[in-house]
């Protein structure tokens, strides 16, 4: 190979970033791929992406492939909710109108139980009263296992998720993760400097046969998975298939990280995979999704024999999650009404579920949570539909940022829980039902 190609070929592709054919974000062919059209071998393709990497016009993320740099990839699949437009479907939380006055009044009412023990340092990751309501948080969606001596305070579900890969791995270690998964689990990965393995998924969630072929030949040290209403496919698992998951894990020499975030969710309570895996299993849990992302309380269940080694981490991190939001939280817990807003929120994704499945039809996967999955058709790629929405102010999810792999489903996902009222809800499913039969595309094409 001349030393000078693959300094060629790693200008030819920053031209094409100049002049937009590879837009900011955008994922770059496989080496494989542009190799065969550039007529050059895939070693050179690597040493030009390498070479790109160094000059920050490109980053390259383990298992994911390389990207044109621009904003951060998480930013780019949540966007911001005070942007100008009012059709953001990008971003997973709850109607948070919904929940407004009954925060007013729990937070008013929790600044008059404040007292100096309640907001000085403890020793555990949170205080006792405040670890009981996370159990009983827990327990009430599938947890039976959990109580206040095995429950870890969290800032939320993504601090829970940061804690365990901190906690559990080391640089260069394996995570598996669902083929499609949450890219925030990505990016804490990706920064870490973690390599992630997709695991292949069916109608049921991941598939046992895949899950126990990636622990035999990459040995990962956790496998990470969201068993109901999975981020981005909205997958509910069957108690039968987290039953196989669980009895291939607990013969493996990986833990479980299940993030439950949305068991609550579920019109019939199902067990957590832990249930099945007391030794191996840790649980995350927490209130960001059922009444505000506001409310940063996450709650881990863990095995007995991890408490000390996650405590450690989290008073070296945190010291302790704020009491301020926990202690609102151990009052809605316990007067009943956390779970009295969780299913307000139930019922709320249902009737926009049914509205989406009315606009939308067979292009969308069947859910019941806070979002669908759109199968975009051929026409249609799902980099160019996500452009093409956003300049109708129409603000939806590249199915790609949530690929651990090398390839993904032509989708994109829809939130419709962050849209401010079922007719504004409708008018935006409208719009871009349209734009999904419209072929006329406005952008140059690739």
């Amino acid at each position: 190979m001349s030393e000078t190609k693959f300094k060629d070929i790693a200008r030819q592709i920053e031209q094409r970033i100049d002049t937009g054919v590879y837009q900011p974000n955008a994922k770059l062919p496989p080496h494989r791929e542009l190799a065969a059209e550039l007529e050059t071998t895939p070693a050179t393709i690597s040493k030009a992406y390498k070479l790109l990497a160094e000059i920050n016009r490109v980053e390259s993320f383990v298992g994911r492939g390389t990207f044109v740099v621009g904003e951060s990839q998480l930013n780019q699949a949540i966007q911001p909710a005070d942007n100008d437009t009012e059709f953001n479907f990008s971003i997973l939380q709850p109607y948070v109108s919904q929940n407004l006055a009954s925060l007013r009044t729990a937070y008013q009412k929790a600044s008059m139980t404040f007292t100096p023990e309640l907001l000085a340092y403890t020793d555990h990751s949170g205080h006792l009263p405040h670890r009981k309501a996370g159990a009983i948080w827990a327990q009430r969606y599938g947890l039976k296992s959990a109580s206040a001596n095995n429950v870890l305070l969290t800032n939320g579900a993504q601090h829970a998720l940061s804690l365990l890969i901190e906690t559990l791995t080391q640089p260069g270690d394996v995570i598996a993760v669902e083929a499609l998964t949450y890219p925030g689990i990505l990016a804490i990965a990706s920064l870490a400097g973690r390599q992630v393995i997709g695991v292949d998924m069916d109608d049921d969630g991941l598939i046992p046969s895949a899950l126990e072929d990636v622990l035999n030949s990459h040995k990962p040290k956790l496998v990470i998975a969201i068993p109901s209403h999975q981020n981005p496919t909205g997958i509910t698992m069957p108690m039968q298939r987290r039953q196989a998951i669980a009895s291939i894990i607990e013969n493996s020499s990986a833990y479980l990280v299940e993030d439950d975030i949305y068991g609550f969710l579920n019109e019939d309570t199902l067990p957590a995979i832990c249930h099945w895996l007391p030794e191996k299993g840790i649980h995350i849990s927490g209130l960001s999704k059922a009444i505000s992302p506001a409310m940063r309380c996450g709650f881990v269940v863990a095995p007995d024999h991890l408490l000390p080694v996650l405590n450690a981490h989290i008073r070296a991190n945190i010291w302790l999650a704020s009491p301020l939001n926990f202690i609102v939280a151990e009052q809605l817990i316990n007067s009943g009404e956390a779970f009295s807003m969780a299913e307000a929120q139930r019922d709320i994704a249902k009737q926009r579920q049914a509205i989406a499945s009315k606009i939308l039809g067979a292009m969308i996967s069947e859910s019941d949570g806070y979002h669908v999955w759109v199968t975009l058709p051929a026409h249609w790629q799902q980099e160019r539909f996500v452009m093409e929405a956003k300049q109708r102010d129409l603000i939806v999810t590249s199915g790609s940022y949530f690929s651990a792999g090398d390839s993904s489903p032509n989708c994109v996902r829809l939130s419709l829980m962050s849209i401010k009222n079922n007719d504004a809800l409708t008018q935006g499913l409208q719009a871009l039902n349209a734009l999904v039969e419209s072929h006329e595309v406005s952008l140059a094409p690739f």
